[in-house]
């Protein structure tokens, strides 16, 4: 591990022991370094690096998504007044391109998207198809409880679209003459509505005034901008990424237990890794700072920790020299799947595991090194022995 000199920082070792970061049974691990930046100058690198997280990869990811989702909602409304192969083909590539949109601003778990639950509300799986079919046979239920997470959002929209039926002339049978054909498309509209509003909330708070809360909250406390953000990314790297698209299938968290029937996109197997990789890559990117607008780097975790001068001392290297150069050992590992990862699970579980095996070291890298070189606690709990 990574570590800084506490006592500098004007912090015991037991604030953060917690996070195994104070001692380790690895003899291997880096012996501390001191940070070069005053307290002052670092209140100051937060500004410009919240500032430019807001206005060039946030906001922007924001803008972006809120474009895919749109004409989702576009085509799903065509489907509906019209529902034949043409018009579910349509909607599918367009949930195809929203889903994939999703994953690149599902880790911005901070102010309005913590505040409103928004990932419970987009991409909870795998569904629950039973209690779909109940909601739709019902014509009713409530969106907004835990239970009824897995029947909405995307993973919902996939059963709706590839599940129903083997043929795409089945499925459409589904929302044409079945007996429940109009309640099904009602279902649908209620998928939509629920998401447009859902996001709404979100991106319109995001707009009209917490832009300015989040830059201004520079202070290092559990309800400042930086404490907030950096908790909600490393957790949706290990929980959602890490153990939800690769340890639970494979069976790495479980004993040698498959579940490949819990990977995303179950009902559009080929989707799967692509929604993984983009979900990765929008991590790496949001670890450097660059910008979504220029595609160039800015202030971000990496700049700060540079200023920080966080460094193995055994070697001299920056810790974020470290996290990139598994971030890329991780790129090349995803790049060694194919795209259908239940199929992976079932005859390349080996890769799987491997896969998590590279993704649980940048955990502890992102969780443990870089929180305690930024005097960052960890507020969430996770028991899978990280």
């Amino acid at each position: 591990m990574i570590q800084v000199n506490w006592k500098q920082l004007g912090f015991a070792c037991a604030v953060v022991g917690t996070l195994w970061a104070c001692s380790s049974s690895n003899t291997n691990d880096p012996s501390p370094v001191t940070p070069t930046t005053s307290t002052d100058q670092a209140g100051s690198d937060r500004k410009a690096m919240l500032t430019n997280l807001a206005d060039n990869i946030i906001l922007p990811s924001y803008a972006n998504f809120k474009t895919r989702l749109d004409v989702m909602v576009t085509k799903a409304d065509a489907f509906s007044a019209k529902p034949d192969k043409a018009t579910l083909t349509e909607l599918r590539q367009a949930w195809v391109d929203a889903y994939t949109e999703w994953q690149k601003v599902e880790l911005f778990d901070v102010g309005p998207a913590e505040q409103y639950t928004l990932r419970n509300f987009f991409n909870i799986y795998p569904a629950n198809t039973t209690s779909i079919d109940e909601y739709v046979a019902a014509g009713a239920g409530t969106f907004d409880v835990p239970a009824s997470y897995p029947k909405q959002g995307f993973p919902a929209m996939d059963y709706l679209l590839n599940g129903l039926g083997d043929t795409d002339d089945a499925i459409v049978a589904r929302y044409t003459t079945a007996a429940d054909a109009a309640k099904r498309l009602a279902y649908l509209k209620r998928l939509t509505a629920q998401m447009t509003s859902q996001f709404g909330t979100v991106y319109t708070a995001w707009n009209t005034g917490y832009r300015d809360t989040f830059i201004n909250c520079t202070a290092l406390n559990a309800g400042c901008s930086t404490s907030k953000l950096v908790n909600g990314y490393v957790l949706n790297y290990e929980r959602y990424i890490r153990s939800g698209k690769f340890g639970i299938p494979s069976g790495a968290m479980t004993s040698g237990t498959t579940a490949p029937a819990t990977v995303e996109a179950f009902y559009k197997k080929d989707l799967s890794l692509l929604l993984a990789k983009t979900a990765h890559q929008a991590s790496v990117d949001f670890f450097n700072g660059k910008s979504v607008k220029t595609g160039q780097e800015g202030p971000g975790l990496k700049s700060y920790l540079n200023a920080l001068g966080v460094k193995d001392s055994s070697t001299g290297t920056q810790l974020t020299d470290l996290i990139n150069k598994q971030f890329n050992a991780i790129t090349q590992q995803l790049n060694t799947l194919k795209p259908d990862l239940y199929n992976e699970v079932r005859t390349n579980n080996a890769a799987m595991v491997e896969t998590y095996t590279q993704m649980q070291k940048i955990t502890r890298m992102l969780k443990v090194d870089m929180t305690t070189a930024m005097s960052i606690i960890i507020t969430y709990t996770d028991n899978d022995g990280d």
